[in-house]
Parts: C-alpha cells; structure tokens; sequence
C-alpha cells in the first residue's frame, strides 16, 4: 500500500509515454478517473514537453485540467489556452544551441506559437510533424534564422550521439540553460528557470496547494525536475531504466493505463474508505 499520510490536492502527469498509450491515444477510463479526481477539488496539470498547440488535442480530450505546462516548463497555460506564465530562451543562447548542434552534425529545430522551423531536410522533421501535430518550416541556416527568443530548441540524433551531447551540452550552457532529454533521441535547450518542477512551484502558489500536496507521474530525464519535486512522484513501468532507479515508486505501463490506475486506487478509493 503506498504512503497517503499527505492528502493529494493536485496531480500532474507528462503526455508522452506516460499519460498517452503507444498510439498517442487517452482512454475513456483514464478521462473517467481524471475527472472525478477534479470533481472532487484535485488540480489537474498536464505538464509536457510538447508547445501549447501541440498539446490542446490532449487537454480538451481530459477536460478537466486547471492548466497545462508546455516546452518542459516554459510556460503555463490556463485551460483556455492563455498564458499564465512564460521564460524564453534568449537570442544568444539559441543561436549557441543551435550553432551547437550544427557543430555536431545534428539535426535541430526552434519555434513560434503555432510551427517549427528546423535546419535540414530529414526524417525527423516528418515524423515530429505527424507526432506534434504542428506543421514545420525548413529554414537551413537555423542559427541565421533564429532573431527573436523561443520557448526551446531541440535536436535529434541517434541515442547514443545524444547522450555524449547532453553531457557537452550542460557543460557548455551551465547557468544559461537546462538541459534535458524526453525521448532517447531528443536533446532539448530551455530557458535556465524552465523545469516542469519550477513550473509545477509556480502552479502550487498560484492555485494554493503545497508541493507536499503534488502527485506527479513521468517516464523520462525532463520528468526528473517535477517527480522529485513533488510529495509523491511516480515513475511509469515503462519509463527509463535510469529514471526508475531514482524514483522508487513506481505504477503500471501506459498502454496499461498506469496513471489512471494508480489514482483510482491510492488516491479516490483512499477518499472513499
């Protein structure tokens, strides 16, 4: 039986491997526990690495969330849409990442409200579009380009390139950045303040529970910040072998529905007994 000493007042998960099955799909029984966790007063916070516009299918399909955390912390938004809070990366930082990954050999893309503009003709500009649902922008010389600040700028590589990178990276940008990592293959640069924990304090003042109060749930490096954060984080079974062996706690897989598991049993049924 998990520790429910602390009462939970609010619950933030990540989308990605973690909230969404395989097929990027939420179930209905999933949709079903998340909304009577709110009816019965849970702030509900999707918190992901995804921009706002890549993220409202997935809000609107819950329905219920208080807000959502975009660009792994560097924004949140109201449920409508509206921002509450926001960091950018600077000019100058963004054109070092991106002079960074053209150093490397790497593909790499910044963004706007509603697009992605990136740096080589490749695979992984069609397939983050059809992931992302965002429509994306070649632009070639992604360093020249970038001329205003953005909420992140991310690379993509093969895993183990990527890891070396996040290690040159985090040396490179310490103070200027963070760092981090969603997927194997991703190396993301935000804004230094933008963490989803950062984030989630924000949200804690905002709507008034105390970080002792947040559930969290997540799968990978860029979780890290918000599941140790948190008065309770959860790993997915699913999630990264290193991030599991941090995070002691853990739940079922999300083709399993872990998330929805996990409060139905430790958190509604605890209210109900």
């Amino acid at each position: 039986m998990e520790d429910c000493t602390v009462k939970v007042r609010a619950i933030a998960f990540d989308l990605d491997d973690t909230l969404l099955r395989d097929d990027r799909s939420v179930s209905d029984y999933t949709c079903r526990v998340l909304r009577e966790a709110a009816n019965r007063g849970i702030t509900i916070i999707p918190a992901s690495g995804r921009t706002s516009k890549s993220m409202r299918s997935f809000v609107d399909r819950v329905g219920c969330a208080a807000c959502y955390v975009c660009a792994n912390g560097a924004e949140v938004r109201d449920r409508n849409g509206q921002v509450l809070m926001q960091e950018l990366l600077s000019v100058e930082v963004a054109r070092e990442a991106a002079a960074f990954a053209e150093r490397h050999g790497s593909y790499a893309q910044v963004y706007d409200e509603d697009r992605f503009y990136y740096s080589r003709q490749d695979h992984y500009a069609d397939e983050y579009a059809a992931s992302s649902a965002l429509p994306g922008v070649f632009v070639g010389d992604l360093t020249a380009f970038i001329t205003r600040p953005t909420p992140k700028l991310l690379m993509m590589d093969d895993p183990a390139r990527i890891a070396v990178m996040m290690r040159e990276a985090s040396e490179q940008l310490a103070g200027r950045a963070a760092v981090t990592c969603s997927k194997p293959y991703f190396l993301e640069v935000n804004p230094v303040r933008a963490t989803k924990g950062n984030a989630l304090r924000w949200c804690a003042e905002h709507f008034g529970f105390a970080m002792e109060e947040l559930l969290a749930f997540g799968d990978s490096l860029n979780d890290m910040s918000m599941l140790t954060a948190a008065g309770r984080g959860i790993a997915m079974a699913n999630a990264r072998e290193d991030v599991k062996a941090l995070i002691p706690a853990h739940c079922l897989s999300n083709e399993q529905d872990g998330v929805a598991d996990y409060i139905d049993k430790y958190v509604l049924r605890e209210e109900n007994a």
